[in-house]
């Protein structure tokens, strides 16, 4: 199977699904209805035997708690990883008020991670009906979110889980972290992440970097931008205090809850930042 197939089948699912606009019943206002949530997906292909899983168990990365895909399924073969961009009036809302989460933000963090979870059942449906083995870790009963070792809220280790979409992007090429710790993609920071465990054969992509923040500039456009002062040069994100607000921000809009601040407004929030493109004069 190739890639192309997979791109071409995530995009169909994506662009022409009518989950992918706001219906007017769960519009919070009335203009929000048939609002866009996500652009056209990336496809990043990564081989399930790569050692960068095996990595992933270091303690400073995510912890031995960490999954790899041939524990997920036996006789893995290929991990797939989309990147789902924000669409431009989802980004926009988003810079205006930079306290508290636009509405469409609200929308596209709630019901886009529902739609996200919609699109990879159809996926493994579409594996399986051709008689293939197909896993999706984050909707699987043995996914788990939070560190097996520490229950202290404070401990950067808690907020890990057993599977974790933004490094499993970052092995299947798909980009590198920021520091705010995102994903930066080629179409940018602010978006959703999915992905799934397949045993069919398909081609990996090749990364194009070797460091685990490459395409950050560093400079500082998240730290600026967050509301709790949750990013520093010095500490990267402290997932606590993020946490801590993104609680707070559903008791407000229950059953809905976002940030999204240290994603919109800075200069990785559409692209790789350009002196960080390969070939780009810096």
């Amino acid at each position: 199977m190739e890639k192309q197939y997979i791109s071409n089948a995530v995009s169909k699912l994506v662009l022409y699904n009518p989950d992918n606009f706001i219906s007017a019943e769960d519009a919070i206002t009335p203009e929000l209805a048939g609002m866009k949530i996500f652009d056209e997906p990336l496809v990043g292909i990564a081989d399930a035997s790569d050692r960068c899983f095996a990595e992933l168990k270091d303690p400073d990365i995510i912890g031995e708690h960490f999954l790899p895909p041939t524990e997920w399924l036996n006789g893995a073969k290929s991990v797939v990883s989309v990147f789902f961009p924000f669409s431009d009036i989802v980004k926009k809302s988003n810079r205006t008020n930079m306290n508290l989460p636009s509405n469409e933000w609200l929308h596209s963090r709630f019901e886009g991670q529902k739609f996200i979870n919609t699109v990879c059942i159809q996926l493994k449906q579409m594996f399986e009906a051709e008689n293939h083995a197909c896993v999706i870790p984050p909707i699987d009963e043995r996914f788990s979110m939070g560190s097996p070792y520490t229950k202290d809220r404070a401990q950067q280790q808690f907020y890990t889980s057993n599977w974790s979409e933004r490094h499993v992007a970052y092995v299947c090429g798909l980009g590198t972290f920021g520091l705010s710790r995102g994903l930066i993609t080629e179409k940018g920071i602010a978006g959703r992440f999915a992905s799934f465990i397949t045993d069919v054969k398909i081609s990996p992509d090749t990364r194009l970097y070797t460091e685990f923040n490459e395409y950050c500039t560093l400079c500082g456009a998240c730290i600026e931008n967050c509301p709790v002062n949750a990013i520093s040069f010095e500490n990267g994100k402290i997932h606590s205090v993020c946490s801590d607000f993104l609680d707070e921000t559903r008791a407000q809009y229950k059953p809905r809850y976002a940030c999204g601040k240290c994603q919109v407004k800075v200069p990785c929030e559409n692209g790789i930042p350009l002196d960080k493109r390969r070939g780009a004069l810096v």
